[in-house]
């Protein structure tokens, strides 16, 4: 007897329906087809073991599976379930009747309990636009498939459930999220704010300037001054997630298997903080079978480099591409898979070796030489993606003793909202450009023209303080973006000498 159940296969942050079709015959024998890898071809005995769990055991008969596309790779033990409910409807020993339209997934373990899957939102979309009705899937990935409307979703503990559940014997209720009600609730929810930081304002207007213009920064400063603690509190001052950067958020942390088994949506926007002995794979993504990569699981949010001149320069290096394209290719012999990457970069690092160079108080201790030798483990291609550096330096005793509250995160925020509605509303119908940092060339020169005083700032501020070239545009860039946030049409001198003052970097006596 042939029958067909329904499972899926994922390919970056999408996914693609498999048919499990179970052929019983007269016999003895057990044949698994359709490049299955170890993990599947092992179902058998996990198998065997839940069905054993609950009274049942696969039969003692020639049983042939097929998981087609017979020539995709199949990976992973989220086929269980799907496997099992096969056997056992092609053995009589369930229902037939509500196979059809119904996608199954889950990994068993050998009492019969079903453990989670990664992918589970991917899947439940796929399923929904291939017509399926129904999806049964481990309790704990329940709520993220129901986000899907229109499908329902069955949440599961163990195979007894799902037997019974397909003979008529239990009845289940769909599990239901109110996808909107969901959203918004936590949209707000934030562990750090801006308020809990004394003194350095001049930081907290970098960080504000670099929200609202979408730029990457990078924090020079001695060790205990504060540059963690600020790129922290960055991702609560940037504007909200929309429903459709949340939806594809979440996608993202589907497939990686990051999402709490309590959690149904990604609502606040990322914060990634890998530590600098990370590889360029991890960073990157890929695998043998093709995952995403701390750029990727930071899409929409804020990729957060602690300690920038530590990484290896190889991770550093593979930083170039994604940070221009938005988007990172992993290829592979027999596939190519895209993960979505649109980050801000933020980046801490010391000045020098030992912490202190250009410190108000402290003597820096560093040899002839060794500041600019500790700055060139960061490559000039890379710091040409970095619009906004800002030295940090300690915050004064009266500072940290002073009672009076600071400026929260939230007012913050609302003037970074009105500066991005000015950009969205400027950049409307220009594909792949939503924000002043991600502005070419072209464009550049076109949004920000300078009168005969900008152009006379920007020639003696290159002369004088040694700035390089590259400086030119971010320059542009980012004095365009303080226009914004003060809500003018055109870009001003002031708003040019405070854009200036945010590429210490690229100055000639830096590290000299």
């Amino acid at each position: 007897m042939l029958v067909k159940t329904y499972g899926s296969a994922l390919f970056g942050i999408h996914s693609m329906v498999v048919t499990v079709e179970v052929s019983i015959d007269e016999g003895v024998n057990f044949m698994m087809v359709g490049l299955p890898d170890n993990a599947v071809k092992e179902s058998q005995q996990r198998i065997d073991a839940a069905l054993r769990s609950v009274g049942l055991r696969i039969p003692g008969k020639k049983i042939v599976i097929n998981l087609a596309p017979a020539d995709l790779r199949k990976e992973g033990s989220s086929y269980d379930l799907t496997i099992a409910t096969g056997i056992l409807a092609a053995n009589g020993s369930i229902r037939m009747d509500k196979l059809d339209g119904m996608m199954i997934m889950g990994e068993l373990s050998l009492d019969g309990s079903l453990k989670p899957i990664r992918g589970a939102l991917p899947i439940a979309i796929e399923a929904k636009q291939r017509g399926f009705r129904s999806f049964i899937l481990p309790r704990q990935n329940a709520r993220e498939a129901a986000i899907v409307d229109g499908l329902s979703v069955y949440g599961v503990d163990n195979i007894g459930q799902v037997i019974d559940f397909l003979n008529g014997e239990l009845q289940l209720d769909p599990v239901f999220v109110n996808t909107k009600e969901e959203f918004f609730s936590r949209l707000n929810e934030y562990e750090y704010d801006f308020s809990d930081v004394k003194g350095q304002e001049n930081i907290k207007r970098a960080l504000e300037i670099a929200a609202a213009g979408g730029h990457n920064v990078v924090l020079i400063g001695p060790p205990g001054a504060g540059k963690t603690m600020l790129a922290k509190r960055l991702p609560s001052v940037l504007p909200p997630l929309t429903l459709e950067e949340a939806l594809e958020t979440t996608k993202i942390h589907s497939v990686a298997g990051k999402m709490s088994h309590h959690t149904s949506l990604v609502t606040v926007r990322p914060f990634r903080s890998p530590h600098h002995t990370i590889s360029d794979v991890a960073l990157v993504g890929g695998g043998g079978v093709p995952q995403p990569g701390e750029i990727s699981l930071a899409h929409n949010g804020v990729l957060f480099l602690d300690e920038l001149p530590e990484f290896k320069r190889t991770v550093l290096e593979v930083l170039r591409q994604p940070l221009e394209d938005r988007v990172v290719t992993i290829s592979r012999a027999r596939q190519s898979v895209e993960f979505p990457a649109s980050f801000m970069l933020v980046a801490a690092m010391n000045p020098c070796p030992c912490g202190y160079y250009n410190h108000p108080k402290v003597e820096c201790t560093c040899g002839p030489g060794n500041v600019q030798k500790y700055l060139n483990k960061i490559s000039g291609p890379l710091f040409d993606r970095i619009d906004i550096h800002v030295e940090v330096i300690p915050v004064p005793f009266r500072d940290l003793s002073d009672a009076r509250p600071s400026e929260k995160s939230e007012t913050i925020r609302q003037r970074v909202i009105k500066a991005r509605q000015i950009q969205e509303k400027r950049f409307e119908g220009i594909p792949g450009v939503h924000c002043n940092a991600q502005m070419s060339a072209k464009l550049l020169r076109k949004v920000c023209p300078l009168d005969d005083t900008g152009q006379a700032i920007l020639k003696n501020a290159m002369d004088k303080l040694g700035l390089s070239a590259r400086a030119f545009d971010r320059i542009l860039k980012v004095s365009r973006t303080i226009a914004d946030i003060d809500g003018q049409p055109q870009i001003r001198p002031d708003h040019l000498a405070e854009a200036i003052q945010y590429r210490s970097l690229d100055r000639d006596n830096w590290g000299k």
